[in-house]
């Protein structure tokens, strides 16, 4: 299989680079479990990549909770804060992010973390962060309106490079569907490094799909491959 060639690259967070996923999972059913509720991973699913206030309405509207969407936030902000700061790197994330370092590729960070979410995730990792020139953090970024499967997010972030690449110059990495969804609604082709819960036939519309961004050959898609 053939891939187009790209310039640019974009990194989608949680679950791709930290492994935040499974902290907000523990989060949110800290919540859910003061009602009796369980926090499935097919809703999970529906949730990833959505922007704070609207996860927070459809967890309400799901379990009937009652609380209002400030609430549901007010209470998810606590059990971030506590849990958060522990997000480790996922295998593969920091060698592939310093290689697009290393060779001059332009890179950002779109994501639909909070700005607070986002400073509360790289507690232990700011200096591999850095390293993002162009960061887009969805949930506090006025130009991003719709979450994922939007592509606003992926479409606002690579308007920020200052060459102003064309979508099909941009190479997204992304773990869920959504997001997928998303990069493929921005036109831009998608590396996928799913959970392996997923459904194989859910994960049929990214460009590529790895079990690890350790995995990932740069060349495919024209860019500076790894040197042994």
């Amino acid at each position: 299989m053939t891939f187009r060639k790209v310039s640019h690259v974009l990194f989608d967070m949680d679950g791709l680079i930290l492994n935040s996923e499974v902290l907000y999972t523990a989060a949110i059913q800290n919540i859910l479990s003061r009602y009796g509720k369980e926090y499935t991973f097919e809703l999970k699913q529906k949730l990833m990549g959505l922007q704070s206030h609207e996860s927070a309405k459809v967890l309400i509207s799901t379990h009937n909770l009652p609380l209002s969407v400030e609430e549901m936030i007010e209470e998810s902000k606590k059990q971030f804060a506590v849990l958060f700061p522990n997000s480790q790197l996922m295998p593969g994330a920091k060698n592939l992010i310093e290689h697009f370092h290393k060779h001059n590729v332009p890179m950002a960070l779109a994501t639909s973390s909070s700005k607070e979410s986002y400073e509360l995730k790289i507690t232990h990792h700011k200096e591999l962060f850095d390293l993002f020139k162009y960061k887009t953090l969805g949930s506090s970024d006025p130009e991003v309106k719709r979450g994922k499967p939007y592509p606003d997010v992926f479409l606002v972030a690579a308007s920020r490079f200052p060459d102003k690449p064309k979508p099909e110059q941009c190479l997204v990495f992304e773990d869920a569907v959504n997001g997928v969804k998303a990069a493929k609604a921005a036109g831009m082709q998608v590396v996928m490094v799913p959970d392996p819960r997923i459904e194989k036939s859910a994960t049929a519309e990214a460009t590529l799909v790895l079990s690890s961004l350790v995995d990932f050959k740069p060349e495919l898609f024209g860019l500076p491959p790894f040197t042994s």
